[in-house]
């Protein structure tokens, strides 16, 4: 007995978190504590206006780089692993054949190609918000969603193949999200997760009938059988194939756990685990979530529940394009060479100064945004310049903007029934280790915010649902007290920043309905 509590003590998952631009891998063992750690890049392609692709390879070769520098960590990684996990970016599109293989790019969740495509799929007389009234009738009763208007959904990508790349779609076999490409690489297995399905706007979330609708497939043209089984996240979606162990350097018939995608696994890494506890997302993009306890949707402010990857369990998604991105193209406006927009946070943004009652505002609509207004025509805009604003003026407003956006999405979702106000709000992603913006934050929404592990939600996330799979916790609930142990960072809010803040957003609040008006 005392040698099996001795092995079991040893045992480590292998989780790996896919991005627009790099995987961030680590080996965590039953406390969920991270023994070793690792991140490589691979290329985006943006071959034109609103496109954004990836080969499906690339990322591949970047999970063989990233376990081999865990191997160099731990080198009795192969023996000690029990569980290979991903999280990855959702609303991709891979086409595979019947072979396989890989039809053409993956068009990732930044590709709006299908724009036009997606507000015609969705129009209509009469309209509610954009939507024909019928087709956000029966979409939000058996999705509780409907597809965005900005194309960035699956079903507009879908279309888009179908019309414009005839011979593609015809040769394609399975049509898969990102994680579920990387579990079939490693597997053969063609799965995917209720939390891909759901945006997919064809599978039915209502309670006892989830499943793919053979309704809203038919209605949107999209044939079943080019869509994969929908498991469990937090079950054993298939083995790790010969070939895929020996470029892993891991042992064949390893176990795949299901997983989830980026918003589903970053909310349980994030400890946010209890219904109504939102956590704030500040990577590249940003965004605000939390489970709840039955399905939530606001059309009017284009957020909702979608099933989760667990369970089916509800998870409010709100998102906002841009975050990093801003903090980034900020960097490049004022001729700093800030690289990815996480070594932008880690120097440029320190020493700019303290924000001044007379600073520039920014509007951080460099992709258009989603929540709460849905449009990809809307763009970003830096209000009130003067010849006595310099470099640090534009910086600061430029953190402040992301915060004050997040303030404004924050504005509609807390109204949702069941959100929990009293407990405090957990920030993740690169933004958050900057601990200016982690203060502005908290003086934004006027709430307690923690930053715990930050850049590692994802993985811990995707380890705690591979726990879950593995037996060693009852739940992924159940995994809470390993997710919220280690070194914490507190910002409390500061009563001249909360006074700051609002006055700043109300000044922010009336500029913004005049520019909301401008681009359509």
């Amino acid at each position: 007995m005392v040698i099996r509590d001795e092995q079991n003590s040893r045992e480590l998952v292998i989780a790996a978190d896919f991005g627009t631009s790099g995987v961030k891998l680590a080996a965590l063992d039953r406390s969920l504590s991270l023994l070793a750690t690792a991140a490589e890049a691979y290329p985006l392609s943006l071959p034109g206006p609103d496109r954004a692709e990836q080969q499906p390879d690339d990322w591949w070769q970047a999970l063989r780089r990233g376990i081999a520098a865990l191997h160099d960590q731990i080198p009795d990684l192969r023996e000690r692993a029990v569980a290979l996990v991903p999280c990855a970016q959702m609303c991709g599109l891979v086409c595979v054949d019947r072979a396989g293989d890989v039809l053409r790019p993956a068009l990732i969740s930044l590709d709006k190609r299908a724009g036009a495509m997606s507000r015609k799929m969705n129009g209509g007389f009469p309209a509610v918000a954009g939507y024909r009234a019928d087709k956000l009738f029966t979409w939000t009763r058996i999705a509780n969603g409907a597809p965005s208007h900005n194309g960035m959904d699956p079903p507009a990508k879908m279309l888009w193949i179908k019309t414009h790349e005839p011979e593609v779609w015809a040769a394609s076999h399975k049509l898969l999200d990102v994680k579920d490409w990387l579990i079939f690489r490693a597997t053969g297995a063609l799965t995917t997760t209720a939390d891909s399905a759901n945006l997919t706007w064809m599978m039915d979330t209502r309670p006892g009938r989830e499943g793919w609708s053979p309704f809203l497939a038919g209605r949107l043209g999209i044939p079943l059988d080019k869509l994969p089984e929908i498991v469990d996240g937090a079950s054993i979606a298939g083995r790790l194939a010969e070939r895929a162990a020996e470029d892993l350097g891991l042992s064949a018939a390893l176990p795949v756990v299901a997983g989830a995608g980026d918003v589903g696994a970053t909310a349980i890494g994030s400890g946010a685990v209890e219904d109504g506890q939102l956590h704030v997302y500040a990577g590249t993009s940003a965004w605000l979530s939390g489970f709840f306890p039955s399905r939530r949707l606001d059309v009017f402010h284009s957020y909702a529940t979608i099933a989760s990857s667990v369970g089916f369990r509800p998870l409010l998604i709100a998102t906002q394009e841009s975050a990093g991105t801003a903090f980034a193209w900020a960097a490049r406006l004022v001729g700093e060479s800030a690289g990815d927009s996480d070594s932008a946070l880690d120097t440029l943004y320190d020493g700019i100064g303290e924000l001044q009652d007379d600073d520039p505002l920014f509007v951080p609509w460099l992709a258009g945004e989603r929540v709460p207004v849905d449009d990809d025509r809307l763009r970003g805009v830096l209000y009130g310049l003067s010849v006595r604003h310099d470099r640090n003026a534009v910086l600061r407003a430029t953190l402040e903007g992301v915060a004050l956006n997040l303030r404004w999405a924050m504005s509609k979702v807390a109204r949702q029934k069941g959100v929990r106000h009293d407990l405090p709000l957990p920030l993740v992603g690169g933004a958050a280790v900057n601990p200016r913006f982690a203060q502005l934050l908290a003086d934004a929404l006027d709430r307690r915010v923690e930053v715990r592990a930050p850049r590692h939600a994802g993985v811990r996330g995707a380890a705690a649902i591979a726990g879950a799979a593995l037996g060693w916790f009852d739940s992924v609930q159940a995994a809470a007290p390993a997710l919220s142990s280690g070194p914490v960072e507190i910002y409390d809010p500061e009563p001249a920043g909360v006074a700051r803040c609002a006055a700043r957003a109300a000044r922010l609040d009336r500029h913004r309905k005049g520019l909301l008006s401008l681009y359509r």
